[in-house]
């Protein structure tokens, strides 16, 4: 393709998938005969020069990537401000690109990744420094606007689905004597979806999860108390999905940390599922457990989605094609073309119109109760956790990513 390289970073909290969207971002780059480097731990790996050759890992690894959860170049939670602000960085960031002959970068994350790279992109049109910038889309909240959905909530939403199914059936077994009550908590500071995913596991009324609790809907103790106390009086038992960024009606979180903040500039959260457990055992006399998957539920590359993956995959291949084209400030979005049967089809969507943008899940308003049910969740989403990934043998996969 001519002079120049590509620098690839990955942002924010990984996923089962985001390893799978750098394999293809380098594959689909040798096919171009395009170097490639990557950022160790995102954008700060860009500002301390740390940057890894891909060029001299074979195409086994290269493919092992596809198999690999985490990040395999590691990631971070870092804003840069303004250009005005962060003046200096934004120079170190050219003076660095320019001494690697960097043309291309492209940015792999949320909606802050997205909000670097369309500052970065701001920056080269400034500056006249010639450099294309593409967002490329990864989260496990789903939260990313104009996208129809977000590579890595597939997969996410499928261990949720999946791990409460099997919770029930744990708990139910064991209601007569023992929990009467199970605690979920899931990801998602400000939109529930994979709170709601958590209803894939059920289709009737008295089916797991029979509580849902929203970001999007003001959290009522006495109304939650209520539900359950039902529910346990009806069914013998109940399981509670809980996203970990639900508020009060005043718009503080339910489980805030004591006020701290990431990187990001995000509150720092503390829990609100043992938090809601121990409520209920004050509150209502129940015995109850309760589970925080934490990590357990972006990584679980075993439990991978199939479409996922050729989601994850599609955007890496697009985000290199994109770049080589010059579109600078846009990033390659899912489109839905069907529904039955699904299809869906990558185009590219402007930066300007998803950075620092938030989708809420649908169906969730404040017209709904203080809990959902049924979930707002079903065909539609079907797709999204559809289909089998399984990656080879641990030791397969650490050979071929480790060398």
């Amino acid at each position: 393709m001519g002079k120049g390289t590509l620098l690839y970073a990955q942002s924010g909290g990984v996923t089962a998938v985001i390893n799978a969207t750098a394999g293809a971002v380098i594959q689909a780059a040798r096919a171009r005969k395009v170097k490639v480097l990557a950022a160790r731990n995102g954008i700060l790996g860009a500002l301390r020069e740390d940057l890894v050759d891909t060029s001299k890992e074979s195409a086994a690894a290269i493919r092992g990537l596809a198999h690999t959860p985490g990040g395999a170049f590691g990631s971070c939670r870092y804003k840069l401000k303004s250009l005005e602000q962060d003046q200096s960085k934004y120079q170190r960031l050219l003076d660095v690109f320019d001494a690697h002959d960097v043309r291309w970068f492209l940015y792999n994350g949320g909606n802050d990744s997205a909000d670097t790279a369309l500052k970065l992109s701001k920056m080269a049109a400034a500056t006249g420094y010639p450099l294309t910038c593409i967002g490329v889309p990864k989260t496990v909240d789903n939260d990313l606007v104009v996208t129809d959905c977000c590579p890595g909530f597939g997969s996410a939403a499928k261990y949720t689905a999946v791990s409460v199914a099997e919770a029930a059936l744990d708990v139910a077994a064991m209601a007569d004597t023992s929990t009467k009550v199970f605690v979920y908590e899931v990801m998602g500071r400000h939109a529930g979806w994979l709170a709601a995913a958590g209803g894939l596991a059920g289709t009737g009324k008295d089916d797991a999860p029979q509580v849902i609790l929203f970001p999007e809907i003001a959290y009522d103790e006495a109304k939650f108390l209520a539900r359950v106390q039902e529910t346990v009086k009806r069914v013998g038992w109940c399981v509670v999905v809980v996203s970990e960024g639900i508020r009060h009606a005043d718009g503080r979180f339910v489980a805030d940390a004591g006020g701290g903040k990431d990187a990001f500039g995000h509150s720092q959260l503390g829990g609100v599922g043992p938090l809601l457990a121990a409520t209920v055992k004050d509150k209502l006399g129940l015995k109850v457990h309760w589970t925080v998957p934490d990590y357990l539920q972006r990584s679980a590359r075993h439990l991978a989605s199939k479409t996922d993956l050729a989601h994850a995959q599609a955007v890496g291949k697009a985000a290199v094609e994109y770049a080589l084209k010059g579109m600078n400030g846009v990033m390659p979005v899912i489109v839905r073309t069907s529904q039955k049967p699904y299809r869906w089809k990558v185009e590219p969507a402007a930066l300007e119109r998803i950075a620092n943008h938030e989708r809420p899940c649908p169906r969730v308003s404040s017209t709904n109760p203080a809990t959902a049910s049924p979930p707002p969740a079903g065909p539609t989403w079907n797709p999204m956790v559809r289909g089998e990934a399984p990656p080879p043998t641990a030791r397969t996969a650490c050979r071929a990513t480790c060398g």
